[in-house]
């Protein structure tokens, strides 16, 4: 989601809502947009820290190695047994969230 985009643009305009905190925009990007944007939230972000644009670092990592983090992912994908509807991006969420919480981290 670089900066200027439609994806940030639909952000700030989410995050400008009563109620709405970075969190919950950034869920409900993911939750419409589910093989364009990851999940950001708390636990992620204890996980992988704070880099200057999440979305574009987790994309140069899909891409990196010849695309080494995307394969090994729909591997996982495979391995579980989950139906292709089911996007790269969102295995990914799940593996950062549960292997952060499984190593004990508990995250604000």
């Amino acid at each position: 989601m670089a900066d200027g985009s439609s994806a940030d643009q639909a952000w700030g305009l989410l995050c400008e809502q009563y109620g709405v905190n970075w969190v919950i925009a950034g869920k409900v990007l993911a939750r419409k947009r589910p093989r364009l944007l990851p999940v950001y939230d708390r636990v992620v972000r204890c996980a992988v820290g704070r880099p200057r644009s999440f979305w574009l670092a987790l994309h140069a990592a899909l891409r990196e190695d010849d695309a080494a983090l995307h394969r090994q992912l729909l591997e996982l994908r495979q391995a579980a047994r989950l139906p292709e509807a089911v996007s790269v991006l969102r295995v990914c969420d799940v593996v950062v969230w549960m292997s952060h919480r499984a190593l004990g981290h508990d995250c604000p």
